[in-house]
């Protein structure tokens, strides 16, 4: 009897190993994945995507080595360095519903609880979000720590400038600055916000796929707007310099947040509903608010952003941007290992200049949809609001 209850544990040991071992690994490569697509990339694509800067990508929230190129996913810094970027805004996600979908989800379950226990997280990350967003900064910390350089993390205007400058000079060397997806890692509590701007968020979304305490989301039950939380939320944010971020947000969340802002507001990845009908793209007059507060629509590479994974599609939500309210407030938002499938990943991002070449976008144009818009704004952003 003894010599069974032995096996039958040392089978549990073997079988929990695994599990910790395994299968984070296994969930990750399910979802992050590049699918073959041919991509044409001419030279004058390659030079135009010399400063590139996305605002929004996920790797934080997987086991991974960021220092490390890896054959899953689609961000690394190795392939940031080789794509050209000079500034990849890193998320954090801390809470997504079971059975998510786009349409309606409650805020009552959470697939992310059991991922952080699979990873071997601190236990302090399992039953907080707010704990999980600090663990997801340490972690850039390390990395960049960890980078020999490569990786320098963006707190400040200045850190953007010093960052510039020395890629002028030739390094190699790129940006990552953090932001929030849903402010329920506040946890309810508006001083939060201070911890987790010392932590170094510069940027934030007040809702992902549920409704908040903050903000209704496009995929929540209520989807309403602002409440008086989240109005408090966003004028502590914009005096700290803090950048406000209106993906995922319900319509009427979106409509109060450019009423209240004073500053350039932005939609860091998504898409717009006039090339693919999709809930939780933009509508036009969504995408002229962006703009009248001088902000950045982000563009998104995977199939619910653009309706296809085609760097060409890509391109049609970014023209119809330009050729709505300007090509001054129209950028990158990837969405890079944000449990979606695309057609390229971080190295190759340079698919996307050349279909906007493709389409007559003339050279400055992409330089500026490639990452000067968005290098504008976040580097504005990130100046506290004086008075």
């Amino acid at each position: 009897m003894k010599r069974w209850l032995l096996i039958g544990m040392a089978v549990v040991v073997v079988a929990l190993a695994a599990f910790f071992l395994f299968a984070p690994g296994i969930v990750e490569r399910s979802m992050n994945r590049v699918t073959p697509t041919p991509l044409r990339i001419t030279p004058e694509a390659r030079a135009l995507s010399s400063e590139v800067a996305d605002m929004h990508a996920d790797p934080l929230l997987w086991d991974r080595d960021l220092t490390k190129r890896s054959a899953s996913g689609q961000v690394d810094v190795p392939r940031l360095i080789e794509g050209g970027y000079a500034l990849q805004v890193f998320s954090s996600v801390t809470k997504t519903p079971k059975h998510q979908n786009y349409d309606a989800n409650g805020a009552d379950s959470d697939n992310i609880t059991m991922l952080a226990i699979a990873q071997l997280q601190p236990p302090r990350t399992w039953g907080s979000l707010l704990q999980r967003s600090l663990y997801h900064a340490e972690k850039l910390d390390r990395f960049a720590a960890k980078s020999d350089g490569r990786l320098r993390v963006i707190r400040s205007p200045m850190d953007v400038d010093r960052l510039l400058a020395d890629r002028a000079r030739g390094a190699k060397v790129v940006g990552g600055m953090l932001s929030i997806e849903g402010l329920q890692d506040l946890e309810g509590d508006p001083a939060n916000l201070d911890r987790l701007y010392a932590a170094g968020f510069r940027m934030a979304g007040f809702a992902h796929f549920f409704d908040t305490d903050v903000a209704g989301s496009m995929h929540g039950l209520g989807k309403g707007g602002l409440t008086p939380l989240g109005r408090m939320v966003l004028r502590r944010m914009e005096a700290k310099g803090m950048i406000v971020d209106v993906a995922h947000a319900s319509h009427a969340a979106v409509a109060d947040m450019l009423a209240m802002a004073r500053r350039p507001v932005v939609s860091s990845h998504g898409g717009v509903q006039a090339t693919c009908r999709v809930n939780r793209n933009l509508t036009d007059d969504e995408i002229r608010g962006i703009a009248r507060t001088g902000g950045v629509v982000g563009i998104g590479y995977w199939d619910a952003a653009v309706c296809s994974t085609a760097p060409t599609a890509v391109a049609a939500a970014i023209a119809h941007v330009r050729d709505l309210v300007g090509v001054a407030h129209v950028g990158l938002g990837s969405d890079f290992d944000g449990a979606v499938t695309t057609g390229f990943d971080a190295a190759h991002v340079a698919a996307v200049a050349q279909a906007l070449l493709d389409r007559g976008f003339t050279p400055a144009e992409v330089r500026a949809v490639m990452g000067g818009n968005v290098l504008r704004v976040i580097r504005a952003g990130l100046v506290p609001q004086r008075g």
